[in-house]
């Protein structure tokens, strides 16, 4: 019994004497990383834009501005393509200029391929005869001179800077007209105004480059810049309608 007593009285000493573990012994994890800002709420949605619908008037200029213009850059680079060995044959220096315009002209070419596909507009029907005429050209000035060519230059790009020109007008009447009437303008519109733009420079900038190179010293100057400018003006309305 008194044994018992002993080891009862050992136990309740242990259980007195028991040294608690120290917090600082295991220490509780405190993160020093600052919490990530709460999201910020998401912004309104943009409210749809007002565009008025084109007429049907409206979506057939588009579509003969879209089939001439392509037609025209066909034309151009075939011209170039025909001009250039006759040109550096005689003169090897114009090589950079010749490429240069040739490349600017396939890039124009490109653009409104890809907007006749994107909208579904109708080729010009007249391709292979623009491509023969146009091969035609290219080649016969050039071999008349680096004079008559860079003049066929000066002749085309002056009756194409005119031409962007109108129809640069016309969508900005449209632009105007909408904007009167509260209406937005869409981003393809837009887009396709700018893209006129660039390229009307582009081609302007060719005909600075056909007068700087002798283009006025070709002769009859008068004769072979109206005859050409006269077809350019012919093929512009019939790509166009056909």
């Amino acid at each position: 019994m008194a044994s018992s007593r002993h080891l009862l009285r050992t136990a309740r000493q242990l259980t007195s004497n028991k040294t608690p573990l120290l917090t600082s012994q295991f220490p509780r994890h405190v993160s020093t990383t600052p919490s990530p800002p709460s999201p910020s709420p998401p912004s309104p949605p943009l409210p749809p834009k007002n565009l008025k619908p084109l007429t049907e008037s409206q979506r057939e200029m588009l579509s003969s501005f879209l089939r001439v213009n392509q037609a025209g850059e066909l034309a151009a680079t075939l011209i170039y393509t025909a001009q250039t060995p006759p040109i550096l044959a005689r003169e090897p220096h114009l090589r950079p200029l010749m490429k240069h315009m040739y490349d600017q002209e396939a890039d124009h070419l490109r653009a409104f391929n890809s907007l006749i596909a994107k909208h579904r507009v109708r080729p010009t029907a007249l391709y292979p005869l623009w491509s023969v005429l146009a091969t035609g050209l290219g080649w016969s000035t050039a071999v008349m001179g680096k004079e008559a060519a860079m003049a066929c230059t000066e002749a085309v790009e002056t009756e194409i800077g005119g031409h962007y020109n109108a129809q640069i007008r016309e969508l900005l009447k449209m632009v105007s007209e909408w904007e009167a009437e509260g209406y937005d303008v869409g981003e393809e519109f837009t887009e396709l105004i700018s893209t006129l733009r660039r390229i009307r420079d582009e081609e302007l900038e060719h005909l600075d480059h056909a007068v700087e190179h002798d283009a006025q010293k070709a002769e009859p100057h008068w004769l072979l810049t109206g005859v050409i400018r006269a077809g350019c003006r012919g093929a512009i309305w019939v790509s166009e309608r056909v």
